[in-house]
């Protein structure tokens, strides 16, 4: 067989593997995006939560990349601190590690059931179901992907090249490390790394080097997402890839040492690559768990705090592009954004003096307001001066921003006005919610949080698809504040002391979560509304 026909069908069994990584990580995400979140932020209250919390959305978005950005998401917003981030991401590096353990123990069989049950639930109109359907496509592809790249370096591993190729490789151990980690950089994911280099009959030893320098690579690609982001995800991606590199610099004298014990194990059901990537997450996990917070420290000293005014003050609106109405909108639609932005910083805050009883955050919370009143006035004082060669299209999107801002300011009202003097009172009269009411409210303001972050992405995009499931997430949302008011009332019959005594304002927290998320979900109307898929009335015909 050719060179070429060998690299063609090589490139495409990894093509396909990432494709089908990336079609779990999608179906997953649409069919359970909110709840991973949303679990993920409420299960890190204890180290061993964090850690199963960062290994359970692993393994269901197959990407420990997507659960480090989605960390360093919470991480920023203040939602998870930086040792318990830490903590999760050495969840989520043993969650990959028991992926490719998973699916290389020689289950490729079940793939043309996975395949058929996965297009048939990718067929319904509900979004939770075509969703899973979607992952349990890219299940089944993936399945095939490794029987594709079983069978493309076949000739790869009794070619003469390839044998000098390895020779090379096995007597220069600090190039190999870097090969393997060019390779997981290249492709965003250790995962497909590990199992190409699983493909290939090597060396123990030169297969441990390989599956360190895959480690460090898969740490590589979140760093390189965030770089210009904000400092609490940075500190998270830069601590990950300092922890991935401490292991791998104590670990690779010994690959001869290690590759032979692992040869030596009594079952070897996945291939010797796959098994040192999970004996290497496993055991640095061990390692460098009680020692997350020098780590968080030591990243904090390297990655100072940036000046708060700096992030907050207004940048985009340009007089100069006023008679350019494209750029001047495009300002203003970057202004909104930084707006929302605002809102978002408003809710943490509000979420963290409710969550530790503490009433200086919210101190915040009414300078931040008053930013966004004056923010908004700046944007619609803007657009009012745009230029007399606007196009109809030009004015329709300027009164695409008018209308989010002003939802955004009344949410910035309802927040200064109503949740913080609720949560003042929380904290002033020493309440204290029962733990399933608790959990109940603080799941709403995870799930607002998310939401607003939807609809910065809707506002921006105008994607039908995600405006769709921003108008889904209004119904769980409702639905959610129904029954954590039924649970409520239900608690105050059985007598609850703590219910009692919270009961206003338990019900008042939910009814001005549930008016945040109907000015949050607004930015999804005029899109849906032009596509012809809104009814003017929710009552029924007939």
């Amino acid at each position: 067989m050719s060179s070429l026909t060998v690299i063609i069908q090589l490139g495409g069994a990894v093509a396909l593997l990432l494709f089908a990584l990336r079609l779990i990580r999608d179906g997953m995400t649409d069919a359970f995006g909110i709840k991973l979140k949303t679990a993920l932020g409420l299960g890190t209250g204890t180290g061993p939560r964090a850690f199963l919390s960062g290994l359970v959305a692993t393994l269901g978005l197959q990407s420990s990349t997507a659960t480090a950005l989605m960390t360093a998401g919470f991480a920023e917003r203040k939602l998870i601190d930086g040792k318990m981030a830490q903590i999760v991401l050495l969840g989520a590096n043993v969650g990959t590690a028991l992926t490719a353990w998973l699916v290389a123990t020689g289950i490729e069989a079940v793939a043309p059931f996975l395949l058929l049950t996965g297009y048939v639930m990718s067929r319904q109109a509900r979004t939770p179901v075509a969703g899973s359907g979607r992952a349990l496509i890219g299940i089944g592809l993936m399945l095939l992907s490794l029987t594709l790249l079983s069978q493309a370096t076949e000739p790869l591993r009794e070619s003469p090249a390839m044998a000098a190729f390895i020779a090379l490789l096995d007597g220069a151990w600090p190039v190999a490390f870097a090969f393997a980690a060019g390779i997981a950089l290249l492709c965003s994911s250790s995962l497909a790394a590990v199992l190409l280099v699983l493909s290939l009959n090597l060396d123990p030893a030169l297969t441990v080097v390989l599956v360190l320098g895959a480690n460090l690579g898969g740490a590589l690609a979140p760093v390189l997402a965030t770089l210009n982001g904000p400092v609490a995800a940075r500190r998270l991606t830069v601590g990950n890839l300092l922890v991935r590199g401490i292991g791998c610099l104590i670990a690779m004298p010994f690959a001869a040492q290690i590759g032979a014990m692992l040869t030596r194990l009594p079952l070897q059901t996945a291939g010797l690559a796959v098994e040192a990537h999970l004996a290497f997450n496993l055991l640095l996990a061990a390692a460098i768990w009680p020692f997350t917070g020098l780590i968080t420290a030591m990243v904090n000293r390297l990655i100072p705090d940036e000046d708060p005014a700096a992030e907050l003050a207004p940048r985009w609106l340009n007089e100069d592009e006023l008679d350019a109405p494209p750029l001047a909108l495009a300002g203003a639609s970057r202004e909104a954004l930084g707006i929302g932005d605002t809102i978002e910083r408003m809710l943490d805050q509000t979420r963290k003096a409710f969550h530790d009883n503490d009433h200086a955050p919210l101190a915040e919370v009414t300078v931040l307001e008053k930013r966004v009143d004056r923010r908004q006035q700046e944007v619609k004082a803007y657009l009012s001066r745009l230029g007399s060669n606007a196009s109809e299209e030009d004015r329709r999107r300027s009164i695409t921003i008018l209308d989010y801002v002003i939802n955004l300011e009344h949410v910035g009202d309802i927040i200064d006005k109503g949740l913080a003097p609720e949560v003042r009172k929380k904290i002033g009269l020493g309440l204290w919610f029962s733990d399933e009411g608790y959990s109940e409210l603080d799941a709403l303001f995870l799930m607002t949080q998310e939401n607003l972050r939807m609809a910065q992405t809707v506002f921006m995009t105008r994607d039908r698809d995600l405006a769709r499931q921003l108008m889904e997430v209004k119904v769980a949302i409702r639905r959610h504040e129904r029954q954590s008011s039924q649970r409520h009332l239900i608690r105050l019959r059985e007598g609850k002391a703590e219910s009692r005594e919270t009961s206003s304002l338990h019900l008042d927290i939910l009814r001005d979560l549930k008016r945040i998320n109907a000015h949050i979900v607004s930015v999804a109307h005029p899109i849906l509304d032009e596509e012809g898929l809104l009814v003017e009335s929710r009552l029924r015909s007939g």
